[in-house]
This record gives C-alpha cells, structure tokens and sequence, in this order.
C-alpha cells in the first residue's frame, strides 16, 4: 500500500513539475497585470507606468496597470498575494510596505518574505533633509548641534507617521544622537508648504518636492539619505559625507510576485527588466521623475529587502513608546 501510495505521489509531484515547466516556457501568452499601490498621478504610479510600458514591448504582451492605493502601499500587494501564482499578476512595491509597514504594531496583513517574491529592483528614490533658506543652517552639522541644543530636538516635516522620510530622520536622530522630532504631513508636498511658510525648521522629502526651491533659493539642502549622491542633484552631499559615516536610508521601488510563482517566470521578468533599466532612454525618463534607475536581480534584491528590513525593524523598535 504504502509504496504504491509513494509512487502515486511521486507521479503527481512530477506531473506538477511539468506542468509549472510547460506555463514558464509559454509565458506570457495572455495580458500581465501590474499592480501599482500608488494614487494614479503620483511620481511613483509615472515611474509604474514607464515600466509597464517597457516590459509590455518586451514581453510581447500587453502590461496592464491597476492602481489599488491604500494602507500605505500595502493593499495592492495584498491583491498580488492573492492571484494566481502564474506571473500574470505582478506588483509594484516600495520600501514602507515592504521593509517597513510588517514591523509596526498595527500593520496590515502582509508578510512580504512569505507571501511574495522579489522580481528586481527597478528604482532608488532619492530623499533629502531641507531648511529654510533663512534658518542660518549652511550644514548639517550646524542643524544637529543646534537640534541638540533644543529642548526636544528641532521638529521636522515628513509625508506621514512611519514613510521612508519619517525612519530616515528617526535614523539620523539615531545615529547623531540629536534628538528630533517628526510632524506628520499628508503628504510631501504639503509639508514643504509649511517649511517655506517657517512652520516647521526642516523636513525629510522627495527630492521632488523640494530641488525646485533648492534651486530657487528659499531652501538649503543639508544631504541626502542615500549612500550616493543623486544624478538628479549630484551637488548636494549625502549624510554620510556630511560627517554621519554608516548613514544610509534609500527609498526603493521594485517588483514582486507572488509567492510559488516558478522561478522561470521570475527569471523571465526580471532578464526584461534588466534590459529596459540598461537602455538611456528609459533611464532619462526616469531621472525626469525624479528617480534613480537601479537594476538588481531577484536573488540580489531578495538580500537587499532583508538587510532593508532587519534595520528598520530595529529602528521602529527603538523609537517605539515604550
């Protein structure tokens, strides 16, 4: 009975093998859905629809975006985690959803290491730590010796409790030991509105937001949290080498699958991917978003969204109230 059971299994562990094979040979033979958690209109639902575009001609089929913003960036990987694990539902995810959001105490219902696969990296989003041009703040150093100086540290400006921006100041705070103190906006835009208006001494945002008033003069650009500078901006220096050395915070945006989807389609994706993030023009039209086009395989990715996501969780652990 039992061999015989064994044997059974082992037909159908093979018939299975075969058929995943056979689907990751023809693939794609039908339209590919990307899901993108991003409001439509946003710098990253642009970045989105440049990849989709791209990946559509490469693939031969066409690459449909669906928005499904929400619970910050989360609800869309969720309907991904919910599809058919075919690769004809992919999605986009950035770093709050992914090395972030999974840390919180409230966090939505995504395991990101469980429940999806990691495709490729397509972009690093650059952030930056602004002031008033008329804050007397010509450094960083000068910003942190006077935020220590200040019962309860200088506050800053950030697009919401626990976004990339949020962490890369609670990180700098961390580091420096100077203390800050974070105000949430809805948003980076409406928080570079209060910092030219003197609300707040300082904000972390988008570099998009705020280098057309870098650029204008009415606000000083202390560094970037990246771990290089910014071909957008390469005149701003990044924290690290305003004399935070280790300081490194990126915001990323890249594509996942879900989980059990075969490594053939995967492999599939992501040689696409590597392809179009090699050609200029695609890279410009990413760089006119704002954005830095980064290429990194599944395998490499995967590495990376784990370190991403043991330092963040040990930094939401730290400034969590006690």
């Amino acid at each position: 009975m039992f061999p015989s059971y064994s044997r059974a299994l082992g037909v159908l562990a093979l018939a299975a093998f075969a058929a995943a094979g056979a689907c990751a040979q023809g693939f794609p033979s039908k339209p590919v859905t990307l899901i993108v958690p991003f409001a439509p209109g946003a710098s990253a639902d642009g970045i989105a629809r440049i990849v989709a575009r791209e990946l559509s001609q490469a693939l031969g089929q066409p690459v449909v975006v669906d928005n499904k913003p929400g619970a910050g960036g989360a609800l869309g990987l969720i309907a991904v985690t919910k599809a058919p694990a075919d690769g004809y539902t992919i999605g986009m995810g950035a770093t709050g959803a992914i090395a972030i959001n999974p840390h919180l105490p409230d966090a939505p219902p995504l395991k990101p290491e469980k429940d999806l696969v990691a495709v490729a990296k397509v972009a690093d989003i650059p952030l930056v730590l602004v002031t008033h041009a008329s804050s007397g703040f010509a450094n960083l150093k000068a910003f942190l010796d006077q935020s220590r100086a200040t019962p309860g540290g200088l506050s800053y400006g950030t697009p919401g409790q626990y976004t990339a921006q949020h962490l890369s100041g609670e990180l700098l705070a961390s580091m420096t030991k100077a203390p800050m103190t974070a105000v949430a906006y809805r948003g980076s835009a409406p928080a570079v509105t209060d910092l030219l208006g003197g609300q707040v001494p300082a904000a972390v945002v988008d570099l998009t937001s705020a280098y057309p008033h870098v650029k204008a003069g009415k606000l000083v650009a202390l560094g970037v949290t990246s771990t290089s500078r910014s071909k957008i901006a390469p005149e701003i220096p990044t924290i690290a080498e305003e004399g935070v050395p280790g300081y490194a915070a990126p915001a990323w945006m890249g594509l996942f699958a879900p989980a059990r989807t075969p490594s053939a389609v995967t492999t599939r994706l992501s040689d696409a991917l590597k392809a179009i993030m090699a050609r200029p023009e695609v890279q410009s039209q990413l760089v006119a978003l704002a954005a830095e086009p980064v290429y990194l395989d599944g395998k490499g990715f995967g590495e990376f969204i784990a370190a991403e996501s043991k330092k963040w969780a040990v930094l939401v652990d730290e400034r969590r109230p006690k």
